[in-house]
């Protein structure tokens, strides 16, 4: 039987034989000896070293099978073990014009990401993702609240309708889903507090680097709730995963030589910072947004946030920021409006620090059938296509609220990467939807 890499550079088996499988994933041949390191399908990577002459035909990428005796030697690269190889069994040996090598363009890197996510690089950030997603899961499960599954082909927006993806279904127009959160909210009526971890859509013709056609949502909603009581729950959660995964991902973590002395300072609470507040700070420091026509002037209240101003706002943080009560009009249909504070909505954004923006949007839902109504018109979508939502609010209405969070946004931030096209296996962007 053989044994995974990270199993085979262990004590217990040093001086003892072993199997390994897995790609050549560098060589290096000298007159007597070629020494080939091995990489297995989760990263795992081991020198051999042969006899020049037993290894003749390898190319890069060649899969191997190599039976050897483990050895110690604090010299060896890779953690300190090696294997002396007896025997090496070939599967299947690789072209000699394997296009990924140890400096390549993003762009190559991108066209060829299903060769690409072998690079060490890549292995560690899908086992990160790995356990951001599993770490979320649990903490839901572990504080009561329901898994669900909501439908991806909708007939309606949530977030606009100038970001919506069409498409043909059977005889009718329908649309990639931007996000659960409606569906979730049919649910809380019998299943109280729900969660989904689901991929949403939106046709945003945006080129940033936090910006991605298709991602992954992570959402959750509950009844009976206040916003407070929902600005608890995505502190308590991100503070979870992150704190959890810092732990778990430690070597990848280095391998990408991510400093983690920041995200363990990650713990609620976190700040609350007004919207007003925000534009006071922004105007302070002579911010200014850019009109359609490319003139600019002076942020002001009314203004939107954006990648900028988030980023102006957070740089010099040490732990993510809400930012609470935004104005109505810059917010969905869905959003409610404080009653307090005419103008205001109930919702809030999560920046993270360092300048990497918002990682979460959520508030409280508008209860009102009359009032979410308006709203709808207001928008310009028609009420029809948002009957059955409108029910929630005709039978039973009661205060309830959630939020999404865009994992690949939270990934960016843990692992520091510049583009959030490199958290994702295999990224869509408005000019990439291949391979």
């Amino acid at each position: 039987m053989s044994l995974r890499i990270a199993q085979a550079k262990s004590p217990d088996f040093v001086g003892k034989e072993v199997k390994i499988r897995g790609w050549v994933y560098r060589l290096r041949k000298q007159k007597e000896n070629a020494f080939v390191l091995v990489r297995d399908d989760r990263g795992g990577v081991i020198q051999c070293i042969f006899p020049a002459t037993s290894v003749a035909g390898l190319t890069i990428e060649s899969s191997i099978e190599v039976t050897g005796v483990i050895s110690q030697d604090a010299r060896a690269p890779e953690g300190g073990y090696e294997l002396k190889g007896r025997e090496v069994r070939t599967y299947n040996i690789a072209g000699a014009d394997y296009p990924i090598g140890e400096y390549q363009s993003d762009e190559l890197l991108l066209d060829k990401r299903h060769l690409s996510l072998r690079t060490r690089r890549m292995v560690a950030i899908a086992k990160i993702r790995a356990s951001v997603l599993d770490l979320g899961r649990r903490w839901f499960v572990d504080n009561g609240w329901m898994e669900v599954t909501a439908p991806i082909i909708v007939k309606g927006a949530v977030e606009g309708g100038s970001t919506l993806f069409k498409l043909k279904y059977f005889d009718q127009e329908a649309y990639l889903s931007q996000s659960a959160q409606l569906y979730l909210e049919a649910m809380i009526f019998s299943l109280g507090p729900v969660w989904s971890i689901t991929p949403s859509f939106r046709a945003e013709k945006s080129r940033t680097v936090r910006h991605l056609a298709e991602f992954s949502h992570l959402e959750a909603e509950a009844p009976w709730v206040t916003l407070e009581d929902i600005l608890g729950v995505q502190e308590k959660l991100v503070s979870h995963v992150i704190q959890n995964t810092i732990k778990q991902n430690a070597e990848e973590l280095a391998y990408l030589k991510r400093d983690v002395t920041d995200l363990k300072k990650i713990e609620p609470p976190f700040e609350r910072l007004s919207y007003n507040k925000a534009i006071e700070i922004l105007k302070s420091k002579g911010f200014t947004v850019t009109e359609q026509d490319g003139s600019k002037r002076e942020i002001r209240v009314g203004d939107d946030l954006n990648i900028d101003s988030e980023r102006e706002l957070t740089k010099d943080a040490g732990k993510p920021i809400f930012v609470i009560g935004y104005p109505i009009a810059v917010k969905p249909f869905y959003v409610k409006e404080d009653p307090e504070h005419k103008g205001t909505g109930l919702a809030a954004d999560l920046l993270a620090p360092k300048g990497f923006g918002e990682i979460t949007s959520g508030g409280m839902r508008e209860d009102d059938i009359v009032s979410i109504t308006e709203r709808i018109k207001k928008e310009g979508l028609d009420p029809a296509a948002y009957d059955w939502y409108l029910d929630l609010r005709k039978y039973g209405s009661v205060p309830h609220g959630g939020f999404g969070l865009g994992i690949e946004r939270l990934m960016r931030w843990i692992t520091n990467v510049d583009d959030i096209k490199d958290t994702v296996l295999f990224p869509r962007t408005m000019s990439r939807v291949a391979p």
